[in-house]
């Protein structure tokens, strides 16, 4: 990672396309173990351009990587009897739903009654309480059986373990432990979560959006099990922004943008700062397209492994 001492000569662009064919490696190592190619199920019940796209990206990812892909269009009121029955169906390895269905609590139901065997997007309530409490294995001292994590965040999170900011000298779950990071966007599906991870793994991460700062840690020297949550009363991004080596924006929408003049020089990751960065990776889709085939080679390891995982998580092992 860059000094952050000196104003870089150059800010490196890194794609994520680049970041992509690297991990695919790991996904190829995965299948040739595999007993059969995994079958993804998709569900599309809206007319989301995005969604559609990102069905499109996906049923050629697989298809490049050796996985099945299926696409099953239908109406958003025919999808809870579609989860259900692709829950039961045996060909069936990873479901996956393209949301937003109906935009309220509804989907938060779709995405609870979608088999945790199958849920290749890490949404279920039991992979999800797993993120916040630092539990990265589903069966205990075995460690066989690895929780599933979101798309979106872990695509981060394997670029940065690209780009370097992972400290492979540090124990594994506190590779972070010395970095500083801002992320901006707390939503529920990608922002909240993701600094979750972060300071899970030893970052102090600063997370930010409308409603102020939080700051996630693990205590002074990463002496907690899982991350707190302070509130930084009277914080904005003058404060946080300055003190950060890494800088992840999520915000939705191109009028927002990011105030370049409070980067550290050589900070490390972030759109519109390239002036200052160090690294830029200007998107991460196709990163994310790939932690989704990870997820399903994941599941079906995990499925391999036992056919009937224990009800209760361990807090013990390391993603």
């Amino acid at each position: 990672m860059a000094s952050t001492e000196t104003s870089p000569a150059s800010c490196k662009v890194v794609l994520a396309g680049t970041v992509a064919k690297s991990l695919l490696s790991e996904v190829s190592s995965g299948l040739s173990k595999l007993q059969h190619a995994p079958h993804l199920v998709g569900f599309l019940a809206n007319t989301d351009p995005a969604a559609r796209m990102y069905a499109d990206w996906t049923s050629r990812t697989c298809t490049e990587n050796g996985c099945r892909f299926s696409l099953r269009e239908l109406d958003r009121e025919e999808l809870e009897s579609a989860i259900l029955a692709a829950n039961a169906d045996d060909a069936v390895d990873g479901i996956i739903v393209y949301y937003p269905i109906f935009n309220n609590r509804q989907d938060q139901y779709l995405q609870q009654i979608t088999d945790i065997r199958k849920d290749v997007e890490g949404l279920s309530h039991r992979y999800i309480f797993n993120l916040f409490q630092n539990i990265r294995f589903l069966d205990g001292e075995r460690g066989l059986q690895k929780s599933i994590l979101p798309c979106t965040p872990l695509a981060v999170i394997k670029i940065l373990e690209y780009l370097r900011v992972y400290n492979t000298i540090l124990p594994y779950g506190n590779r972070l432990f010395g970095h500083s990071i801002t992320v901006l966007n707390r939503s529920e599906v990608v922002g909240r979560p993701l600094a979750a991870l972060l300071a899970n793994d030893g970052a102090c991460v600063y997370s930010v959006d409308v409603t102020g700062v939080q700051q996630f840690t693990r205590g002074g020297g990463i002496k907690e099990r899982r991350h707190r949550v302070v509130e930084k009363e009277g914080w904005d991004l003058k404060d946080c922004v300055p003190l950060s080596d890494v800088v992840i924006t999520g915000v939705p929408g191109e009028a927002f943008k990011f105030p370049t003049d409070l980067l550290r020089e050589g900070a490390n990751f972030g759109p519109e700062v390239k002036e200052k960065a160090s690294i830029y990776v200007p998107a991460i889709g196709k990163v994310t397209i790939v932690m989704l085939l990870r997820n399903l080679v994941r599941l079906v390891q995990n499925r391999e492994s036992t056919l009937d995982p224990p009800e209760h998580a361990s807090e013990s092992g390391v993603s």
